[in-house]
């Protein structure tokens, strides 16, 4: 029986945004899904940025993430290795990875670079849920989570803009792009 992990980032920014070399991961929020689209196991941390170390206060009245949160938080290499360790345990099911659009794959990718990470990751097929939510259900252009569940007739859970809960609404809509059966 497959799993699949729905993989929410929160990183720095400002109104207006960031170019995605200027961003750095502030959270990681995971959700392992089952076969009938219910969650079997989560992981959840708050990240230190190291370049810009002080969050803006658009960032932090988006995310809801103090600086106090990060300030006590571990830097992304150790964070990384504490998800990796979690994410072992599950190797062996795991069928794919999957994020809403395609920045957290990005994000993740560029990070890993900068740090000289290595991850299970690089290695599982990764699934645009926002691409393939937009083809299977024919709209002429990718929506927003919070539409796509209110299309899908689902109401946000949660906190929008923290990662695990992104994280556990982006893996609501999965069932609905993939074939999950035994």
């Amino acid at each position: 029986m497959g799993h699949w992990l729905v993989i929410d980032l929160e990183a720095t920014t400002d109104e207006g945004g960031w170019a995605m070399e200027e961003m750095e991961i502030i959270e990681i929020g995971a959700s392992l899904v089952g076969v009938d689209g219910h969650e079997r196991d989560h992981f959840q941390r708050i990240v230190k940025p190291q370049r810009r170390p002080c969050l803006t206060d658009f960032c932090r009245e988006l995310t809801h993430i103090s600086q106090t949160d990060v300030d006590n938080a571990a830097p992304l290499p150790q964070v990384w290795a504490q998800f990796e360790r979690w994410l072992m345990q599950h190797a062996s099911r795991l069928v794919g990875w999957s994020s809403w659009g395609d920045y957290d794959r990005r994000q993740l990718e560029q990070e890993w670079r900068q740090h000289r990470l290595h991850s299970l990751l690089a290695d599982v097929p990764h699934l645009n849920l926002k691409q393939a939510f937009a083809k299977a259900r024919q709209l002429q252009r990718p929506i927003g989570l919070h539409s796509a569940l209110q299309l899908a007739g689902m109401q946000f859970q949660g906190q929008q803009h923290r990662a695990l809960e992104d994280a556990r609404n982006t893996a609501r809509l999965l069932p609905l792009v993939l074939p999950l059966k035994d």
